[in-house]
């Protein structure tokens, strides 16, 4: 499964004169900052070494792998208490935490809208409720009513996803415990509430999505599930397949009806037409590649789209699907798949990236992109265009569509770096937009401005970056900047509100976010020329970004901090390898940091493959050797200040990276800046992660930033 970590942002070119500046305000003396901190926990090396392709690949860290030996344990809970001294050293702690849960406390929201039988579903939370509870709401007017609320179990149990059917009668949910997103579906009666003694574990989470499809009688459903283990073994998270359940039976008597032999590494997609009379499934080996699609032909199944089409998603336009390609189209272009499975184009390329398609009577919604710009089109049932949807033209993410077939007005989901967010009701017809629900923040966003400016990489791409500041924050050389980014399995960083980080920009501070190579803002070529043998395209991408910040004299070198977490966290290892001098801070959250082993030695790294490569191939190797941060650390070397954070049940991302990564770092740095390593036993990869959980990442991650980099005083 993509190895995702939710973090995203916009900005507009602008150049601020001095002659708005606000008058300076003192800064903390940084040079001073470590100078008499205590030594980390001390961490020995080994003889451990790989030998691939004839070279040697030394791993003196490689004892860290192993969480249950006593030496191991004993380590980590001596970071544990080395970061938390550390942190509590820190002046900003106690104010930053209470501003950050201040600005987290909002009206309540709303997210993952879906209609099924005139009933909206949907996630509602309200702040501080550890996690989001499922409602039903009869659509469009109805009284919204909890049918799952996990609040009682203290947090530790999240839902992982949801499936009504066909007429809303049933929904079939998954959760999971604490962070590992292995997940159990189980299913209730919308009327009366009651949930049905079906119980099916295995379902999918971690390394492949979840998923499932009702059938059109409504007496079962197909969903995804890894093999059965036998009595008293754990899972093996590989081999998953579509398998069949009839409701009231054990789950022991589902037979699987897809993919047995697919993938050692599969993953699929399931979408049902209107009323579940066909069911396609986009089929993945591995993240990061195109997707087969298949539909199911009474009990067969037909191949009508190979991966040379280069499908990304798909969507049932009536009951005629409706794929994404962008097979000589890497801005993407609209198939459409008729009788016996013929596909023909119905919509060719155009301006903008696609990213998503939904229905809406007599004809279709296309959301797009273009580096941190977001929009929706309304096309007629013959791909003629009718109008771009009255939204705002910069700043604005779509959250996703929901919409019923046949019906004339749908609900749009979406927000904004200064826009809590919102859904809105659109009228194919007429139009419009009727904003229906919106989070009430907790604070006025109205004095954040938004600036765009661009870094040249090293092959002369041009780098879209998203500055955000307070009204009057102006360029002054010398900023306290925080530079998001990602970079990878085709996911964009758009724009989003920018929420509790309210607390960094009122002092003064700035963020900004990098729309480089590796994720999909300008389409699918974008995204490949950051994968595989062209991976460090993504590293050049973001330092061009760090230093366009540098050079339009928002900040300087030593008042850069920078962030990324999962995919993004590797790209926090690079950076810091590769540019040790060009950073003050770095935040890097549930990272990978020795590629060569991720493959290897874990069981997601093995679905990563179509995204990174392969050590097995002598070029792909070679390559990966060379940006891998781990194999990258050079003894004797002024690092800068890091902040690492793992979960002890990632199924994402081993937790021993982090502990690899930061051992290294702590036995070779020279610029006695502290590195630091932060394990949550009860976590994981961040998915379903409970309210205080998330306040505190966020508070910690600020106030180690504002350390480090000198943020004034409130």
């Amino acid at each position: 499964m993509r190895i995702v970590l939710a973090f995203s942002l916009v900005l507009f070119a602008a150049a601020a004169s001095a002659g708005q500046q606000t008058p300076p305000r003192a800064r903390k003396d940084v040079s001073l900052i470590g100078s008499h901190m205590p030594q980390p926990p001390a961490s020995p090396r080994d003889d451990d070494a790989t030998v691939l392709h004839g070279v040697r690949v030394a791993d003196p860290y490689r004892w860290l792998e192993n969480a249950g030996a006593p030496a191991v344990q004993r380590w980590i809970a001596a970071q544990n208490h080395y970061t938390d001294y550390m942190v509590a050293a820190m002046a900003d702690g106690s104010a930053m935490n209470e501003r950050v849960r201040q600005l987290a406390i909002t009206s309540t929201t709303r997210s993952g809208p879906l209609l099924a039988g005139g009933t909206l579903f949907y996630l509602q939370e309200t702040p501080p409720e550890p996690q989001p509870q499922l409602i039903a709401q009869p659509w469009p007017d109805g009284k919204p009513r909890v049918l799952v609320d996990l609040d009682a179990n203290g947090g530790n149990t999240a839902i992982t996803g949801y499936w009504p059917s066909p007429s809303g009668r049933y929904l079939a949910y998954g959760t999971a415990e604490g962070g590992s997103e292995l997940t159990t579906i189980r299913v209730l009666d919308v009327a009366s509430g009651k949930i049905l003694p079906d119980a099916l574990p295995w379902a999918g989470g971690g390394t492949t999505p979840q998923g499932l499809a009702w059938d059109a009688g409504e007496k079962g459903f197909t969903y995804v599930r890894f093999p059965r283990p036998p009595a008293g073994h754990e899972v093996v998270q590989f081999h998953a397949a579509l398998v069949h359940h009839v409701l009231g039976e054990a789950a022991a008597q589902d037979v699987a009806v897809f993919g047995k032999d697919y993938s050692r590494v599969a993953e699929y997609r399931l979408l049902s037409s209107p009323g579940a009379k066909q069911l396609a499934v986009l089929a993945n080996v591995g993240d990061g590649g195109p997707a087969e699609v298949w539909l199911r032909e009474g009990d067969a199944w037909k191949k009508v789209l190979g991966a040379a089409a280069d499908v990304r998603f798909a969507d049932w336009l009536g009951q005629r699907l409706v794929a994404a390609s962008f097979a000589g189209a890497p801005r993407g272009k609209l198939l459409a798949v008729g009788a016996g499975g013929k596909a023909h184009e119905l919509l060719g390329q155009r301006e903008g990236a696609l990213q998503q398609v939904a229905p809406v009577a007599g004809g279709f919604l296309v959301v797009r992109s273009w580096g941190p710009d977001w929009w929706v089109e309304q096309y007629d049932r013959a791909a003629k265009f009718v109008r771009r949807l009255p939204l705002p033209a910069h700043g604005i993410g779509i959250g996703g569509i929901a919409a019923e077939q046949g019906q004339g007005r749908a609900l749009i989901d979406y927000g904004g770096w200064t826009l809590p967010s919102r859904w809105a009701e659109y009228d194919a017809t007429a139009g419009t937009l009727k904003t229906l629900f919106e989070v009430q923040p907790a604070a006025d966003y109205s004095k954040v401005e938004a600036y765009r400016i661009d870094g040249t990489s090293k092959d002369g791409t041009r780098i879209p970056v998203t500055v955000l500041a307070m009204r009057g924050v102006t360029p002054d050389g010398a900023r306290p900047v925080i530079l998001y980014g990602y970079g990878g399995f085709d996911i964009p960083v758009a724009p989003h509100f920018v929420g509790p980080e309210l607390a960094w920009l009122e002092r003064g501070g700035v963020l900004a976010f990098a729309n480089i190579r590796g994720g999909n803002e300008n389409g699918e070529l974008w995204h490949e020329q950051g994968q595989r043998l062209d991976k460090q395209n993504v590293f050049d991408d973001f330092h061009a970004a760090a230093l366009a910040l540098v050079d339009t004299h928002w900040t300087d070198r030593r008042h850069l901090g920078i962030l990324g977490g999962s995919n993004g966290g590797l790209l926090m290892g690079a950076q810091v390898v590769q540019h040790p001098g060009d950073y003050r801070a770095v935040v890097s959250m549930v990272g990978i940091y020795d590629v060569i082993r991720h493959e290897t030695e874990f069981a997601n790294g093995a679905y990563n493959v179509p995204e990174y490569g392969t050590v097995a191939n002598p070029a792909q190797f070679k390559a990966t050797l060379a940006y891998s941060p781990l194999q990258n650390v050079k003894p004797h070397t002024a690092y800068p200040a890091v902040l690492m954070t793992t979960g002890a049940n990632d199924p994402r991302v081993a937790p021993w990276q982090s502990r690899k990564f930061a051992a290294a770092l702590q036995n070779a740095t020279t610029s006695g800046r502290p590195i630091l390593l932060l394990t949550r036993m009860d976590a994981g990869h961040g998915i379903g992660a409970p309210f205080s959980q998330r306040v505190g990442n966020t508070a910690l991650m600020l106030t180690f930033f504002a350390q480090e980099l000198g943020l004034p005083s409130k």
